[in-house]
């Protein structure tokens, strides 16, 4: 059993103005690669070619191959205690804020409702005419690439390199994080910006901040507390669900 401090205890129970915010880590505990490292996505050097605008323009039938790949590697994923723990909190905490890095959809899947995806879903698809995008988990999917009813191109609902946040995502978790009192960075590298600076205006303004992750980050000499444990362990047990 994890160990954890009185202050953290009491503001967990107490339930007002909690924040998590999620990486990768915690999408790799449901077996889900993350985007670098040697066991990450990005491990063949692709990424002006698959995660840019002018990639996808230059060629969206591999664009789309690639991230059909990987939805169907997804797809079979399955959220893990962790996030299970995060939507039962939330259904007892209504108050609580769920962002997260990642665009698996495992906090979905889990059953968390108001979700900040601030780097999109893949399972959402968007329209390259309208700027439309829904909600689209067949797969695979029935051609690739996809269309839209118009007839334009559909592209992943995802962030690339170069693109803005979805529209009002950061402004949205920058304010949960101005008034929280107790912030929870779980399974993110800490370094990845604008995201990594949730936890610091969270700090700045007064709130507890924790850190949960399996080793150390440039975040943990300001955090509050570091547990240092996989969150499919450390969460059902803090959380008390």
């Amino acid at each position: 059993m994890t160990a954890f401090s009185a202050r953290l205890r009491e503001l967990v129970e107490r339930g007002r103005g909690v924040v998590a915010l999620t990486g990768a880590g915690m999408s790799a505990e449901s077996g889900v690669p993350t985007f670098r490292g040697q066991s990450g996505f990005w491990e063949d050097g692709s990424v002006e070619d698959l995660a840019t605008a002018a990639g996808f323009a230059r060629d969206p039938r591999r664009v789309w191959d690639w991230y059909e790949a990987r939805r169907i590697q997804i797809s079979r994923c399955a959220p893990n205690a962790g996030h299970l723990a995060l939507a039962r909190y939330g259904e007892m905490h209504p108050e609580m804020r769920l962002v997260t890095q990642n665009v698996d959809g495992l906090h979905a899947a889990a059953g968390s409702g108001r979700v900040i995806a601030l780097h999109g879903d893949l399972f959402r698809v968007r329209c390259t005419r309208d700027g439309l995008s829904r909600e689209d988990r067949r797969v695979p999917l029935p051609e690739i690439p996809p269309r839209c009813g118009c007839g334009a191109l559909l592209r992943p609902d995802v962030v690339w390199f170069g693109e803005l946040l979805p529209e009002g995502a950061m402004e949205e978790a920058t304010e949960a994080a101005r008034r929280c009192e107790l912030f929870l960075s779980i399974g993110t590298s800490a370094v990845v910006y604008p995201a990594a600076a949730l936890p610091e205006v969270a700090k700045r303004r007064g709130a507890y901040l924790v850190e949960i992750n399996i080793e150390e980050t440039p975040l943990s000499p300001v955090a509050d507390e570091v547990i240092l444990a996989p969150a499919a362990e450390a969460l059902p047990d803090l959380l008390g669900a």
